[in-house]
């Protein structure tokens, strides 16, 4: 399971909303044309999506505001694509995670990993036992990835569409 995830302008966000099933267009190309060009994601956190979040939130699946909204939060939108429909969150909202992300730095979030905690949380995947390097080659640079994708779509004023694939 990867996180992937791509700022909409405005134009695509009132596709999203006008029809959901632009959704699978938008981060997924047109899968029926085998010689179409699929899009890259503008953010892509791999499997470490589930670290971070526990990390930003303290829970496996809790979404709380500012920070705790950018990887499990947003509005469900679209079809169930096999880990749950794709979420969407708003330009004001991403606004909100942005300066929320923004207020934190790899150290904050490194005194917050506990290998233990994570084990028994069960968090995805489970190779926290890895320790200091699964949060410096794993966490750390897809945290900045997220802080940088965040940033970009909030002073764009875009919304944000993610999806676990």
């Amino acid at each position: 399971m990867e996180l992937i995830g791509r700022r909409l302008s405005d134009d695509e966000l009132r596709a999203v909303r006008d029809d959901p099933a632009t959704v699978d267009a938008l981060l997924y190309g047109d899968l029926d044309d085998a010689d179409a060009e699929l899009p890259d994601p503008e953010l892509d956190l791999d499997k470490s999506w589930h670290g971070i979040h526990f990390l930003l939130t303290g829970t496996a699946w809790e979404v709380g505001k500012g920070a705790g909204a950018a990887v499990l939060g947003g509005a469900e939108i679209g079809e169930d694509t096999g880990y749950g429909p794709a979420r969407i969150l708003s330009p004001k909202t991403v606004l909100m995670v942005a300066a929320a992300l923004d207020a934190l730095d790899v150290e904050t979030l490194r005194g917050r990993f506990d290998v233990s905690a994570m084990v028994a949380a069960d968090i995805y995947p489970n190779v926290w036992a890895d320790g200091a390097d699964a949060f410096d080659s794993f966490l750390a640079p897809n945290f900045a990835s997220l802080q940088e994708f965040y940033r970009a779509a909030a002073a764009n004023n875009q919304a944000v569409l993610l999806a676990i694939t």
